[in-house]
């Protein structure tokens, strides 16, 4: 797999680099609520512009259905890219169209330009490979090579991640080699001790992940609403907490398969309702009345969790604890962060939410090995999958 390395060796001045982005970032009344994916693209932009590359840079940004919608516009992602680069930026009022032929043609060497939303085109995400490819060929024109730096869509034969790459020269970016990097130490074999922590709503989501690390790990800790499937397996009152029935049946089996590897929580935070101003009580597992809901990890659960990561060599982290976004249910997530954070091993944090929530909550981000940009597609390659935005990059 050639790398950002190799091509800046070969030289880029005056050249046109497509640069796949991932600046799929949480807007609210256009704004960006968590910065986190732009700041962590901007180093390879940074680079090629140094370098007097022209920089086309291309990402997607929520699920427009492939067509023009302002409320999925690029245009507070170029605002906040502009400051981080403390220069200007253009935006194409399209795809691959006009408006974005005459930004490149306008581009100097060392710019940087940004084409709008990809998936503004509904042959962005075709399953018809012919219209993929067509859309590719447009991309294709607009430039002399790819870069892909947007691990985050690996996972997806897109035309802007897979198709174009058949196209054009084409160079992995630091975060896809980064990425790829810390993936195959966590799937390969890691130093020991080894715990993986998993939160999120559902088991189903990370049945995949489960399976693909049991045998690996050390301790795997259970939060989040995929516990009470858990629980509930165990035959543990669960109140009204969220459960996926029909994944009962599977959590028991992995629990005479590991139980000695499994840690559940011990303590629950419950609540009737949802809400910033619920009240709240602590409770033990096992013991959640009817009514309720389990919304969090309990302080005893955060202090088991964080006896078992001392010790670790190597830590991923994936899935909240609780409900992090509402005040009253964040203290279990934060508590097991700042565990993860302690640890004197390598620490990996999953992205999507886990890297949300250590921002959102005030954690040192610098206290993480690596935090990921990669959220499912970080999970697909842990499970063994083949992403073809990597198959496609290495020759």
């Amino acid at each position: 797999m050639r790398t950002l390395d190799d091509l800046l060796d070969d030289g880029v001045a005056g050249r046109r680099v497509l640069l796949r982005s991932d600046l799929n970032v949480p807007l609210e009344a256009g704004r960006i609520t968590d910065d986190g994916r732009v700041r962590a693209s901007v180093p390879v932009i940074k680079r090629l512009a140094d370098a007097a590359a022209r920089v086309v840079v291309c990402a997607h940004l929520g699920r427009p259905k492939g067509a023009p919608d302002p409320k999925y516009s690029l245009s507070p992602v170029r605002a906040r890219l502009a400051e981080l680069l403390g220069a200007q930026i253009m935006l194409a009022d399209d795809v691959a169209g006009p408006s974005a032929r005459s930004t490149v043609d306008e581009l100097a060497a060392g710019g940087v330009a940004l084409l709008e939303n990809v998936r503004f085109d509904r042959r962005e995400t075709s399953k018809d490979e012919a219209e993929r490819a067509a859309l590719a060929a447009e991309f294709a024109a607009l430039a002399d090579v790819y870069v892909d730096d947007a691990f985050g869509a690996v996972h997806r034969k897109h035309a802007s991640v897979y198709d174009i790459a058949k196209m054009l020269p084409h160079y992995a970016g630091t975060l896809v080699e980064q990425e790829l990097s810390v993936l195959r130490t966590l799937s390969g074999d890691p130093l020991r001790p080894y715990v993986v922590v998993l939160g999120g709503s559902k088991v189903s989501d990370k049945l995949g992940v489960i399976k693909a690390l049991l045998p690996k790990v050390d301790r795997l800790l259970v939060g989040g609403g995929m516990c009470f499937t858990f629980l509930a397996a165990q035959g543990h009152e669960i109140g009204d907490s969220l459960v996926e029935r029909d994944q009962i049946e599977t959590c028991a089996g992995l629990l005479d398969e590991a139980g000695d590897r499994i840690v559940l929580p011990t303590d629950i935070v419950i609540a009737t309702e949802l809400t910033a101003d619920a009240d709240t009580a602590t409770v033990a597992a096992a013991e959640i009345p009817p009514g309720h809901k389990g919304l969090d990890v309990g302080p005893d659960t955060v202090r088991v969790f964080a006896a078992a990561l001392r010790p670790a060599r190597t830590i991923f982290w994936n899935g909240p604890m609780g409900v992090f976004e509402v005040a009253p249910f964040a203290a279990g997530t934060k508590g097991v962060a700042q565990a993860v954070a302690d640890c004197a091993g390598t620490t990996v944090v999953g992205g999507g939410d886990s890297a949300a929530a250590v921002r959102a909550l005030g954690l040192d981000e610098t206290a993480y090995t690596h935090i990921s940009t990669g959220g499912g597609a970080s999970l697909e390659f842990l499970e063994g999958a083949t992403l073809p935005g990597v198959a496609v990059l290495e020759d």
